[in-house]
């Protein structure tokens, strides 16, 4: 069984989770009544829909993170799973996006879920603010 395959049955038991078709079309998705939240495009790698301004509040430990990309702009952010202690990362982030959607207005999302998976660069915590 892969990092993610583990991951996914996990976070599927949740309640406020429920199995989806990923609107980026690849993979496998989780969502709640209202949006997506998380994107499992391969064996080792989730798009995880943090919000704007939860990645704003956690940034300094998102970009600490060895596992953790993040796009400049995007809402969400890109998990690599490589073993256990990742998918606690992960555990915790969903945790945060669930709670970030809940507080989140609807005039404060955004109009598209354009996950990750579909931008051309993902920068490295390292370059992210950088310039």
């Amino acid at each position: 069984m892969t990092t993610a395959s583990r991951a996914m049955d996990r976070l599927v038991g949740w309640p406020d989770l429920s199995e989806a078709r990923p609107s980026c079309g690849t993979g496998r998705a989780l969502r709640t009544s209202d949006t997506e939240i998380a994107h499992f495009h391969s064996d080792r790698k989730v798009d995880l829909n943090l919000t704007a301004r939860a990645i704003r509040r956690l940034e300094g430990d998102l970009r600490n993170s060895t596992a953790i990309r993040l796009v400049p702009g995007s809402h969400w952010v890109t998990i690599r799973l490589e073993c256990a202690s990742d998918i606690d990362l992960l555990m915790t982030l969903v945790s945060a996006a669930l709670k970030a959607h809940q507080g989140c207005p609807a005039s404060d999302r955004p109009s598209s879920a354009r996950c990750n998976d579909q931008h051309s660069t993902v920068l490295a915590p390292e370059h992210v603010g950088a310039g």
